[in-house]
């Protein structure tokens, strides 16, 4: 599943140099991570309440093409792949079809004690 975020760039967004801030792309796709899990259907409140947390393990990012204050950008979050404790998640920011930023983001299941766990089978069925 290909899920789709709209994201306006505010003034709060961008540097002196009227462009968004590098470290912001890395919120703009936490965004679209944390609504595609909702719009699958996984309650992470509940999850977290049964011991589970997603976490970010690892981050690969490349800065294509400056955004600017006020452009409507899409954050694109796909699956590339599912194991029994991690999902790696394709994500871009596009900006009138143009890539502007693009991450491979590795994300792991952790136990309430911060630990590595295996996902529930039916969250790994959820997010397959």
């Amino acid at each position: 599943m290909i899920y789709e975020l709209p994201v306006r760039v505010y003034y709060e967004d961008t540097d002196m140099a009227g462009i968004v801030y590098y470290a912001n792309y890395l919120k703009f796709i936490e965004r679209g991570r944390s609504e595609w899990v909702r719009e699958i259907g996984i309650d992470q409140n509940a999850m977290k309440a049964e011991g589970f947390v997603f976490a970010v393990r690892r981050v690969e990012a490349d800065y294509l093409a400056p955004a600017k204050l006020d452009d409507e950008l899409i954050v694109t979050t796909e699956v590339a792949q599912v194991t029994g404790a991690r999902l790696v998640m394709d994500q871009w920011v596009t900006c009138q079809g143009k890539a502007l930023f693009h991450a491979v983001v590795t994300v792991i299941m952790m136990n309430e004690d911060g630990q590595p766990a295996r996902m529930p089978a039916n969250i790994r069925q959820m997010v397959n």
